[in-house]
């Protein structure tokens, strides 16, 4: 088994509890370190609910639903509270759910404990040069030392977050094996313009509704928005980055446009129109952090000393217009470097959605982010990283004794 990530933990831990012989490869020296960073270190184990048409892929859907489905959330849960002794707390907030000790920490620890406890044999600080079929099983070549396997379970991840030990070469691999492997591209990364045009207001977050657009491409997502020095970041854009960043590299035009805070055009229409002597720059502070108050009503035309009753109707639907369909214009991306995931990977088709075994190379198992799937910020693609862990846990084990 090749990757100590997420994935490549759960898949150790269900094909040794099938009393397979495992061994499990990894790069780095201690493993899973994209657990140890997400969740700002808190590690967002499992959304507080999973809606599976979230997820975003290039192959069946259908497909996807199955592999989601081998694995129900609450059997997910489950296994963290029991066969881990985690407690989940439901943050209400955002949806999400944490380790009782917010520290991403104890579940990488959690994970490889229990793998060794069932007889894993884990391996760190360990690079795979090459991999190739032999006879009905494999031979690996790992620092001059010949490995032989029966089975082989990549969970590898793609390429995002490289610092993390994530070099996509896994990709490569899967090709060569004969395996369709979709484009990959950044996903769930932040947004940039060059020159930033507002560098000003970095540093500023709040709530937003964004629609992003691009060619055939749209999504749309509510959650938190943070200004940068370079562009643009928060949940909300990096949940819907993917269509900018596809639409971009496909060469046609894409939009991506913010509906400030709370309030719905109906709100502002019935607020902007009341009498009296209050200014308009105190209603909008009211609901907005005051920095882009004064921008909105700048890039309205509108003064920031005008009263409500001063306002004339044009200035009045200009400023609607920048509270509810604000443009964000975007020249690129923050790329791999800061991207969640990975977007593209081989074809969810060519996989057996109960084992995860490849339906192209008999013996061989994915799971993970080198799957064509992605799920939004909030625990998505950690659950799609056990579910898809454990079933090809379990399936290449049921191969090895069926050998």
């Amino acid at each position: 088994m090749i990757g100590a990530g997420a994935a490549g933990c759960m898949a150790a831990i269900a094909a040794a509890e099938l009393g397979a012989p495992v061994v499990l490869l990894e790069s780095t020296a201690d493993g899973g370190r994209k657990i140890l960073i997400s969740g700002g270190g808190r590690c967002n184990i499992l959304p507080g609910q999973l809606e599976e048409r979230r997820f975003v892929t290039d192959s069946s859907p259908h497909s996807l639903k199955k592999m989601l489905r081998t694995w129900p959330q609450a059997e997910q849960r489950k296994f963290f509270e029991s066969e881990l002794a985690i407690p989940l707390v439901l943050e209400e907030e955002s949806g999400k759910l944490f380790p009782a000790s917010n520290r991403a920490r104890d579940v990488r620890d959690a994970l490889v404990a229990l793998a060794r406890r069932r007889g894993v044999e884990v391996r760190f600080s360990t690079r795979v040069e090459s991999v190739r079929p032999e006879g009905m099983g494999w031979l690996l070549q790992s620092g001059g030392e010949t490995l032989s396997a029966r089975a082989l379970i990549l969970a590898t991840g793609g390429l995002s977050v490289p610092a993390t030990g994530s070099d996509g070469w896994r990709l490569a691999l899967a090709r060569q094996l004969g395996h369709t492997v979709h484009a990959t591209y950044p996903a769930l990364t932040p947004l940039t313009h060059t020159p930033p045009l507002h560098g000003d207001l970095s540093g500023i977050s709040l709530v937003a509704t964004l629609t992003a657009s691009g060619g055939r491409r749209e999504a749309e997502a509510h959650g938190g928005f943070l200004f940068t020095h370079r562009g643009y970041s928060g949940p909300a854009v990096l949940d819907v980055s993917h269509v900018i960043v596809r639409a971009r590299l496909e060469g046609v035009p894409a939009s991506l446009v913010a509906h400030w805070g709370q309030g719905d055009e109906a709100f502002w229409r019935e607020s902007l129109v009341a009498r009296g002597s209050g200014q308009v720059i105190t209603l909008l502070r009211s609901e907005l952090p005051s920095r882009l108050a004064e921008r909105l009503m700048h890039d309205a035309g509108v003064a920031t000393d005008v009263t409500l009753a001063q306002l004339r109707k044009e200035q009045r639907e200009a400023l609607i217009d920048s509270l509810v369909r604000y443009p964000l214009p975007v020249t690129g991306d923050e790329g791999y470097k800061k991207a969640e995931v990975t977007g593209g990977g081989v074809a969810l088709a060519e996989v057996d959605p109960r084992t995860m075994e490849s339906r192209i190379t008999p013996g061989l198992f994915l799971c993970g982010e080198i799957l064509d799937a992605f799920g939004p910020i909030g625990g998505y693609n950690f659950a799609w990283a056990w579910a898809t862990g454990r079933s090809a846990g379990l399936g290449a084990a049921s191969r090895v004794q069926q050998l």
